[in-house]
């Protein structure tokens, strides 16, 4: 197995960093996974002992590779495939991060009125008028 050659890209994608090969790749492209402070190519062959530095929108990640993983796996056993060595003050900040996280959805009890609300709120508006 020592021999089989494995992309950045695509271990970063099976051990579930990135969500597609595609946003690993281009990850490597813009310079946001660094092998020991060195911006590497999404086609650089990956190695035991590597420490790799990965951004991703979500936080900062600093991994050592522990084995080569050429499939996507669940996260489970993805996690047996490297070691997290994020630094205490980049998961901090990773905390902070994944707390100020917009979910998309609105807050109740704000912004437009639900359909029973808009319906009660009609026949208010009417028989208001009414009178």
């Amino acid at each position: 197995m020592s021999n089989e050659k494995l992309r950045v890209d695509k271990y970063l994608w099976s051990i579930r960093i990135f969500k597609t090969r595609t946003m690993a790749a281009a990850a490597c492209d813009s310079g946001k996974v660094k092998l020991n402070g060195t911006a590497v190519k999404a086609a650089k062959q990956v190695s035991l002992g590597d420490q790799y530095e990965i951004k991703t929108e979500a936080r900062k990640w600093k991994i050592e590779v522990t084995g080569l993983l050429h499939n996507r796996v669940q996260y489970s056993e993805a996690v047996k495939y490297y070691v997290d060595i994020t630094p205490e003050e980049d998961q901090q900040q990773n905390q902070r991060m994944a707390s100020s996280f917009n979910t998309g959805k609105r807050p109740s009890k704000i912004g437009r009125p639900t359909k029973k609300e808009r319906r009660d709120l009609d026949g208010f508006m009417v028989n208001e008028e009414e009178e």
